[in-house]
């Protein structure tokens, strides 16, 4: 029986990203073991993937320190006694490419030095399938799959959406309209957006469609997500704390979802929520949301500060993005819904 690892550890999106490949190789080999070695942190997610049979938790942080070193060892051990046919690192950074060539499967797919983000990472892959002319992550991490023969790569998210007590509260609380998802959080400040304009946002989308807003929050985001309440005029309301789980199944409750580039987007997008993006400082054609009607509102081009963190500027290039430009999109993407 083939058995394949996949080695992805996060971020939460680069894991959504990566669920393609495990759908495309669960197509093409239907009885094969696919396994993903994973930032414990994300397993909810995994969880509810439905092509996958085993989900190995691996905290990068305790590899080298820490109390689950130990740990770490004995699932490496446990691992290697799989003799996988191939581990496909989807991460492409030196420590992701390390673990998956520890493995010793029978080889180790990577992609090619121009790809990698740490070069050194491609000395530790055994094949190195060159992308091509894919911009898209999703379609950079199908391109992989090449070795295997894999011939139908098409993007599917096997997704089990999951019954959620949380979910259920917000529909009902929503009705008979529905909601907008706010999301105006993320991991790099520079991807953010004013949380006031998001504000202004849940207010127009009241007074156009009637529709009221759910403003979500993560860790660390709950002031951020009540001052885009305190500005929206009572057109949206702030989220009750959610997991992943949660996540999945208020999303694909939602008539819209309208967020920078970070996690809780590419959910929406996998589960199919309408979806107006707003790109800074990265690119949405590698980034983005790859549904055929969704709206990705970038100003990539005019930024100095490309995939980083923190803008080095007097004014971010994401603050150019103005209310009227996202109500547009928001109107453009509402009818394309029908």
């Amino acid at each position: 029986m083939n058995s394949f690892l996949i080695v992805r550890l996060g971020s939460l999106g680069d894991v959504v990203h990566g669920i393609p490949v495990a759908a495309a190789l669960r197509t093409e080999f239907p009885s094969a073991r696919i396994d993903w070695m994973v930032d414990p942190r994300y397993i909810e997610l995994l969880d509810r993937v439905t092509c996958i049979d085993r989900r190995i938790g691996v905290d990068p942080r305790a590899i080298t320190y820490g109390p689950g070193r130990g740990r770490f060892r004995e699932t490496m051990r446990e691992l290697r006694e799989m003799d996988y046919e191939a581990v496909i690192d989807l991460q492409g950074l030196l420590k992701s490419a390390m673990l998956a060539r520890s493995v010793r499967g029978r080889r180790t797919i990577g992609f090619p030095r121009k790809h990698l983000r740490e070069p050194l990472a491609r000395f530790f892959y055994t094949s190195t399938p060159d992308p091509g002319e894919a911009t898209h992550v999703i379609y950079k991490n199908l391109a992989l799959l090449a070795p295997l023969k894999v011939q139908d790569r098409r993007v599917r998210f096997p997704i089990d959406i999951p019954q959620s007590a949380t979910a259920a509260q917000i529909s009902s609380r929503f009705q008979p309209a529905g909601y907008v998802l706010i999301n105006p959080g993320a991991a790099w400040p520079n991807k953010q957006w004013p949380p006031e304009r998001f504000g202004a946002i849940a207010s127009e989308i009241l007074d156009d469609f009637g529709i009221r807003s759910l403003v979500l929050w993560g860790p660390g985001e709950q002031e951020l997500a009540h001052r885009v309440v305190e500005t929206s005029t009572g057109a949206a309301e702030v989220s009750p704390p959610t997991t992943i789980s949660d996540l999945l199944a208020i999303s694909k409750g939602a008539r819209l979802m309208i967020s920078g580039d970070t996690g809780p987007l590419h959910i929406a997008g996998a589960v199919d929520t309408p979806i107006v993006a707003l790109f800074g400082p990265t690119r949405p054609e590698r980034n983005g949301p790859w549904g055929l009607y969704d709206v990705a509102i970038s100003r990539v081009q005019q930024c100095s500060c490309v995939y980083e963190r923190h803008c080095k500027m007097p004014e971010r290039c994401i603050d150019d993005i103005g209310v009227a430009d996202v109500m547009s999109a928001v109107h453009r993407r509402m009818a394309a819904r029908g």
